[in-house]
């Protein structure tokens, strides 16, 4: 492989949090060569056709996406609250889950997943002798090794976390929705807080094992329809933080199965999208075609985004219309004293309803989950819950 594409420059992005000084409270971002990334696309094919990943995996994979793994979780919350039973969720935070993945750990699971020796060499190649430099305020600094770890930015590092894992897991994993991974983000599932507390502490050595680490500070604990006493998740004698509320994959879960906070958070989504193309929404020289056009790529999505696992209430919905109203009429230059219909203003920038949107993606999704086997629509869909005596 040619020594250029080894070289790679390392952007830190900070996170708006924390202490500016903390390299902890930065993201990396790795520029690697295009056509690096084009030879690991050749490679990602090749090896998907050989590697059969489990089912509890839900990221990257062929026809699953984060709106699977949320549904799932939602769905099987909610019949538990139906039948007034306690569901225990622990969701486990993994460190630095792709600066720890050790080199000879990463060759071991490729070939226990079946990977011929000669992609395995190919692999090999592309992490030997790789090197990189980091750009900061002040210039670039000296260029050195990196010999741990998967490659930040790579296109195919999301493929090999993924064989990592499920070998990492093999033993120790249950069937979903009881245990649901999107790469290192991982849901653990029980009835009882002690079934739930020995599978986090088996996760935890099955991982710490080969080279990863729970973060029990950023690990927290959930509890459906919780009862008086339930008490709380310990890990190796540290006590888990235990919420109502957890942001999974992007979207707000809470144990009382209210919406409430998650339709608030699409909410603010939608005006954090607004204000970034403001400029061009609020711009009089472009018309209201162009600027309804806009508004359905950018901020639109962040609304809806998933929005088609939630059980939304008429007053929810309202809230939602209600905030998509006022960035309309502030991107057309209107107020409520102009005293102009809603009918109007949609019609205008050429936007529908975003109700109506909203029951789309429903019927979307439900086909999605129809056109797929019968064993996909009993494990996500159809867990059955026997009601409290």
């Amino acid at each position: 492989m040619p020594e250029e594409w080894r070289r790679s420059v390392l952007v830190p992005n900070f996170k708006n949090k924390g202490d500016v000084q903390s390299c902890s409270n930065y993201r990396r971002i790795k520029l690697m060569s295009h056509t690096m990334k084009l030879w690991e696309r050749v490679v990602e094919v090749r090896l998907r056709k050989v590697v059969e990943i489990c089912e509890q995996q839900y990221g990257f994979m062929p026809r699953k996406s984060t709106t699977n793994a949320i549904f799932a979780l939602r769905i099987l919350m909610e019949k538990y609250r139906d039948g007034q039973r306690e569901l225990h969720c622990v969701f486990v935070d993994l460190e630095k889950a792709y600066d720890r993945v050790p080199r000879e750990e990463l060759w071991y699971c490729m070939r226990k997943s079946g990977v011929a020796e000669k992609y395995v060499r190919v692999v090999q190649d592309m992490y030997e002798r790789s090197r990189t430099v980091v750009r900061c305020a002040v210039g670039q600094t000296e260029e050195f090794k990196v010999e741990v770890g998967l490659h930040q930015g790579s296109a195919l590092s999301p493929f090999l976390f993924a064989i990592v894992m499920d070998q990492l897991s093999e033993e120790v994993r249950q069937e979903s929705p009881w245990t649901m991974m999107f790469a290192d983000d991982i849901v653990i599932c029980s009835e009882s807080r002690e079934q739930v507390e020995d599978s986090l502490e088996r996760w935890r050595f099955a991982l710490e094992r080969r080279g990863m680490k729970v973060s029990c500070s950023k690990t927290e604990y959930m509890c459906v329809n919780e009862r008086e006493g339930s008490g709380t998740v310990r890990l190796q004698g540290e006590e888990v933080k235990k919420v109502q509320e957890f942001k999974y994959l992007g979207s707000t879960v809470q144990s009382n199965g209210e919406c409430g906070k998650e339709v608030k958070k699409r909410v603010q989504a939608g005006w954090n999208g607004w204000r970034k193309v403001s400029g061009v929404l609020c711009d009089r020289k472009i018309s209201a075609r162009i600027k309804g056009k806009v508004y359905r790529t950018v901020v639109r999505p962040a609304m809806l985004y998933g929005l088609e696992t939630v059980s939304l209430r008429k007053r929810l919905e309202s809230e939602l219309e209600v905030a998509e109203l006022k960035m309309l009429r502030f991107s057309l230059g209107v107020t409520r004293l102009d005293r102009i219909r809603n009918e109007y203003i949609r019609g205008t920038a050429h936007v529908g309803r975003l109700g109506d949107k909203v029951r789309e993606a429903r019927l979307r999704w439900f086909g999605h989950v129809q056109r797929r086997d019968n064993e996909y629509i009993d494990k996500e869909g159809g867990v059955r819950v026997q009601g409290q005596l």
